[in-house]
């Protein structure tokens, strides 16, 4: 990601358009979920507020990478995923990297990004090795991988460790212009060792930092996303994945301070988010 000036720039300038579409300035097919997206990636501020009455279950799904990482998951299961990424719009699907490639030809000419987990789901494989499998799943086409952290390292105290680790996926992945999500299991830390972790992130490059896999002994909170978001402040976005069962679930991540959501129910959501009442639109820290 670039310096804050270029984000605080898009998100006035996005919110500009929007202000003047909403005004009758501008025409109404002016501003689109895609736009969303680009907020939220840029750090923006209480986005509801920015959306106010115009936010659709599409603006909803543009913020969910809608999600399978089952180790079961079948071809076919996969390109059910794709289809139901393209037909809502979500922010990207994310499956392992041995699926990448074919999540790439299913989702041809969608605009729906594929994201892939990277050291996933334990986190305790080499840097150099996390860096390569990074480097390979972008040359199959991934734009966003979401690396897991060396808990160990974590646990043991070792935070330059745990920081050298996130460098060298977060290098791999901007060298080629992609995302690099950091999952910090939060389950599995207290609360200090969050904090420690997110300022890893932070410090290595990384664009965000991620909750949890979904394959430990918890998920995402609220308690914790607010802790994430104080800790990285503005700079960095915040995924609140694992646990988020519907549209409440996401909203009050949402308003705890998340940017993305992590979900194999995104379908769900997106369709509760249709009968969402006038005034409770999304909204992100």
């Amino acid at each position: 990601m670039g310096g804050n000036g270029n984000y605080d720039a898009l998100v006035e300038q996005i919110t500009d358009l929007v202000l003047a579409r909403l005004s009758g300035d501008e025409p109404a097919g002016s501003f689109c979920s895609a736009d969303v997206q680009r907020i939220v990636d840029a750090g923006a501020h209480r986005i509801g507020i920015v959306l106010g009455e115009s936010a659709t279950a599409r603006d909803w799904a543009s913020l969910i990478d809608h999600t399978l990482l089952k180790p079961e998951a079948s071809e076919a299961d996969i390109r059910k995923l794709c289809d139901e990424a393209a037909r809502f719009g979500f922010a990207s699907v994310c499956v392992n990297p041995g699926w990448v490639k074919r999540a790439v030809e299913f989702l041809k000419g969608s605009g729906i990004p594929v994201c892939t987990v990277i050291g996933f789901p334990l986190g305790a494989t080499l840097p150099d090795v996390k860096a390569y499998e990074a480097r390979r799943a972008i040359f199959n086409g991934a734009r966003e991988v979401d690396m897991v952290i060396n808990i160990g390292a974590l646990k043991s105290g070792d935070v330059c460790a745990v920081e050298d680790d996130i460098r060298a996926v977060a290098s791999a992945a901007h060298e080629n212009g992609v995302l690099c999500k950091v999952i910090i299991e939060t389950a599995l830390l207290t609360d200090d060792e969050k904090v420690a972790a997110c300022l890893a992130a932070k410090n290595a490059g990384a664009d965000f930092v991620k909750t949890s896999t979904g394959f430990s002994k918890g998920g995402a909170t609220v308690d914790d996303v607010h802790l994430m978001r104080r800790t990285v402040g503005e700079a960095l976005g915040v995924k609140a994945s694992g646990g988020v069962k519907g549209i409440d679930d996401a909203r009050a991540m949402f308003e705890a301070g998340a940017t993305r959501i992590g979900a194999s129910v995104g379908v769900k959501i997106a369709q509760e988010a249709q009968g969402l009442s006038v005034g409770s639109s999304p909204s992100a820290y």
